[in-house]
């Protein structure tokens, strides 16, 4: 069935209209086809591709980094989720089995070790990451594992420093995949990490206010950072728990350090008790940084669609998956926001997702 949604607002404020048929965007643009399925939308709804999380747990079975998909999924607005690192060789048939069963379109970033976060120390034991298994996964999956994910904070690796991102990054390069590097707590040293990194690469957690981060006490840059920005290494927010400052948001942002992606780091119990609650939270919290809509749907938009190489999500052009985000942003409502380590800041306004489209399919929120 074709469908022309009518009026609808872009985050730039340009208004379009989009054909719709058979789960793919057919025409763009000022339509005027008198076509009995017509869609007409309020003045006030904007609409994007649909939303991607770049960094989710969307495997339920290891507490508590856990989540159904569509719990975190198209029921906030959030039609592709990316599981990052939940799931490593050995679980990677199991998510993937679920993902078919989901409304969501749900994608991996796979964990270097093979038994993902079933322990929480899974890069201790260097026994525990086989390219062979890793190979042989994403041979088995090579469009729905977009990635590799590298926990390389202290808790996570042990004694073993930097060996575990050395040995991802041979394996990213043998398969030409991205990596997105988790960074807490040290050792390993941000800098140290850093200098391993270069083109394609993601560091999730960008604005952790730990004693390891991305930038001073004064609010500089590290060198080290600087320096993977030339080479071509992304930055994306991961909020979670623990990993969302807004003094070293705010640090990023007079520094001119922007993020490339936002995503939330969501799993059950940050959805429920905060603070990340779901994306269009982390959005808000991000526009009240002072970035313009259009720059924060970017980022959760035609960015992270870039960074894994998915040419048919992300964007509102014909050909492209009919996945679609309709949200409002509710310019006079001003709302408490709290980061993760307690400090609340006002909010500018409020990202409100009101429904999807889901390669075609109407769901409201």
């Amino acid at each position: 069935m074709k469908q022309t949604l009518k009026n609808l607002r872009l985050a730039s404020g340009k208004r379009i209209d989009l054909s719709i048929q058979d789960g793919m965007i057919q025409e763009v643009g000022n339509l005027n086809h008198s076509d009995a399925n017509e869609i007409h939308f309020p003045k006030d709804l904007y609409v994007s591709s649909g939303w991607i999380d770049l960094h989710t747990h969307a495997f339920p079975e290891f507490p508590p980094y856990s989540a159904d998909p569509d719990d975190i999924g198209f029921k906030t607005g959030v039609t592709t989720v990316v599981d990052a690192g939940t799931c490593g060789a050995d679980h990677i048939d199991r998510l993937y089995e679920l993902s078919m069963k989901r409304k969501t379109r749900v994608l991996s970033f796979l964990n270097i070790a093979r038994c993902g976060l079933e322990k929480t120390n899974e890069l201790a034991d260097l026994h525990d990451i086989s390219e062979r298994e890793i190979v042989k996964a994403v041979k088995r999956y090579p469009s729905f594992i977009v990635g590799l994910k590298a926990r390389m904070s202290a808790s996570v690796v042990g004694s073993n420093n930097l060996e575990p991102l050395r040995l991802a990054k041979a394996f990213t390069h043998k398969l030409n995949k991205p990596l997105m590097v988790h960074i807490g707590s040290a050792p390993p040293l941000v800098k140290d990490l850093l200098e391993l990194l270069d083109e394609r690469d993601i560091i999730t957690h960008c604005y952790n206010g730990k004693d390891n981060q991305l930038f001073t006490n004064g609010g500089k840059p590290i060198q080290a950072l600087i320096e993977a920005r030339k080479r071509g290494v992304s930055l994306d927010v991961g909020h979670g728990s623990k990993s969302f400052s807004f003094r070293v948001a705010e640090d990023a942002t007079r520094a001119q350090i922007p993020f490339d992606t936002i995503s939330t780091d969501i799993y059950s119990n940050n959805q429920l008790n905060g603070p990340v609650f779901n994306m269009a939270t982390t959005l808000t919290k991000c526009l009240t940084l002072g970035y313009s809509l259009a720059t924060v749907i970017r980022a959760v938009t035609e960015t992270p669609a870039k960074l894994i190489g998915r040419t048919d999500i992300g964007h509102l052009k014909p050909g492209a998956k009919a996945d679609l985000t309709l949200f409002k942003v509710e310019q006079g409502t001003s709302v408490p926001l709290i980061d993760s380590y307690g400090v609340v800041r006002q909010s500018k306004g409020y990202i409100q997702p009101v429904a999807v489209y889901l390669g075609g399919d109407y769901y409201e929120l």
